[in-house]
This record gives C-alpha cells, structure tokens and sequence, in this order.
C-alpha cells in the first residue's frame, strides 16, 4: 500500500463536491453526501484453505491501522464505530442513510474522524463481502453524520 498516495486520494475527496446521484467513479463510488474509495483491493481465496484469507485479513487491519496513524497526527485520535448494530437495523426496515447502511453489510467497523476544516467525516475500513471474495481497504468521504 502507497500511503501517499491514499493520503493524497483522501484530500482530494474531502475538497470534491459529492455528486447529485449514485454512481461509480474512478476511485470507487460516490453518491449524494459521500465518496467512498478503494484504496486497496486483495485477490480472491476460491482455492484457499484458509491460511492466505486470515494473513491477508491481519495485513489489511494493519495497513489500516498504519494510515489512520496518518489521520490521527492530523485529525486527533480516531473513535471505533462498529456497524453491526447499524446492519441489524437496515435488515429490520429502519431507514439509514447512505454511506452508513450499504457499508454496514460488508465493513464491520470504522476508524471515524472529523475533519475541522471542512466538517466532513473521514472513515477508514475494511471490506469483504464474503469468505471467497477480496478485502477491500475503504477510504469513506461523507458529511453524513454517522447513526
């Protein structure tokens, strides 16, 4: 993982104007009120026996825990929101807003910052849709505050 360059990629997202509408972009996706970026995608485990998934899951807590030491020298200590709570609530109906609903089905928790300058949140973690599937390192850019 280049640090500098998702530190970079993190400022540009924070000055971006979020879009009117959903959709992808060249970073990952965007919608109204958040960016949300990919800033480091792991290979897939089909024919893994477990061993590869658990080592790449450690290294992507660590890649992630060593950038928000980056946003921590900036920004203060970061505040640990798990989203399972929020997962159970979008299952039972409750209407959440993005990015916090559709993170809760793949990212168990976030590393969360306010950002003094612009007052945006800046949220850091890891994504896996399923066992087989990558991990993904998310870079979230959202003045949603979180639920």
């Amino acid at each position: 993982m280049d640090i500098a360059k998702c530190l970079t990629l993190i400022d540009l997202l924070c000055a971006r104007e979020f879009p009117a509408a959903h959709g992808r972009t060249e970073h990952g996706e965007s919608g109204p009120g958040y960016h949300i970026a990919e800033l480091q995608t792991s290979g897939e485990f089909w024919e893994d026996d477990g061993t590869e998934r658990e080592e790449t899951a450690a290294q992507y807590e660590i890649d992630r825990d060593g950038l928000g030491e980056r946003f921590a020298d900036r920004w203060g200590p970061a505040e640990a929101i798990s989203l399972h709570s929020v997962h159970v609530r979008t299952m039972d109906g409750e209407d959440i807003e993005q990015p916090w609903a559709g993170l809760s089905g793949h990212v168990p928790d976030v590393q969360l910052w306010r950002v003094p300058e612009s007052g945006r949140w800046v949220a850091l973690g890891v994504s896996q849709w399923d066992k087989e599937l990558p991990f993904q390192l998310l870079g979230i850019v959202t003045e949603t505050d979180p639920p």
